[in-house]
């Protein structure tokens, strides 16, 4: 099976990689706070939103290049990758000068002219699944980025709308199994926004992790009840450190896997 590595993390082919931080940037000491906790409990990537394509325009929208200098220095002082979404084709240059893999969310995933330019760039990419998108659909969106020449593509099964009230939307883990024999692309889950709902987080990671995702992307903040967006979803600090350590178990046990190693102390930090 196909891996995409960017710096000293790769995904896929037997590689399992997390990524964790909040749904948005909402200030620098937070996200530095945040970076060191997920760090320490065996996340490889920091994720965060800069910009924020939301449901309502009276919602907060992000930072914008303020927040993607905090994810710059939250990423480097814990010694993570950094991720964080590109919602236009004039934000290319300027979220590749400050984060190490670009995200394409679930509202772009048929931006085609969007997808072009972000294939041409060659920056590594996470690309959502469309909340309301087939397999099929999902796969030929990463052929746009594939066909300018860009192989560093992850795809990420998020969910889809389905008339389902109960979750944010439904999480379709069919999709991994079925897209791993289609593609040689690494597969992660975003049980965070494939469900809406934090008490749901771990078993869906956990069934992620069986039926074979190279990864989870997970939304963590220290204090979820007083995020600005999307808190109900979101993991705290010990939460998300027992879910890393029951991941790492159960990926020892399935695929003869080391666990993740949580680190004790970050004194650098």
């Amino acid at each position: 099976m196909g891996a995409v590595t960017v710096g000293n993390v790769t995904i896929g082919d037997g590689n399992f990689a997390v990524i964790a931080g909040p749904c948005s940037i909402e200030n620098r000491d937070q996200l530095l706070e945040i970076a060191k906790e997920v760090k320490a409990s065996g996340a490889v990537i920091l994720r965060g939103g800069a910009f924020k394509p939301r449901t309502s325009p009276y919602s907060f929208q992000g930072l914008g290049e303020e927040g993607l200098k905090y994810m710059k220095e939250a990423g480097e002082a814990a010694g993570l990758l950094t991720v964080s979404e590109v919602m236009d084709s004039s934000e290319i240059e300027l979220v590749a000068s400050y984060v190490d893999i670009f995200q394409i969310g679930s509202r772009n995933m048929d931006n085609f002219s969007l997808l072009k330019r972000v294939g041409k760039s060659g920056h590594p990419v996470l690309m959502k699944r469309g909340y309301m998108s087939t397999i099929e659909e999902f796969l030929l969106a990463a052929e746009y980025l594939l066909k300018e020449g860009n192989t560093n593509v992850i795809l990420c099964e998020r969910g889809i709308r389905t008339f389902e009230k109960l979750t944010r939307n439904t999480l379709d883990l069919s999709a991994v199994p079925i897209i791993k024999k289609m593609s040689n692309l690494p597969v992660i889950v975003d049980p965070s926004h494939g469900t809406g709902r934090a008490d749901i987080v771990a078993p869906m990671s956990k069934a992620a992790v069986a039926v074979g995702a190279d990864g989870l992307m997970i939304e963590v903040h220290p204090n979820p009840r007083k995020a600005i967006s999307d808190g109900q979803q979101t993991l705290d600090y010990q939460a998300f450190a027992a879910l890393m350590e029951e991941v790492g178990e159960l990926r020892a046990f399935l695929y003869n896997q080391q666990p993740f190693k949580p680190m004790a102390k970050l004194k650098a930090l």
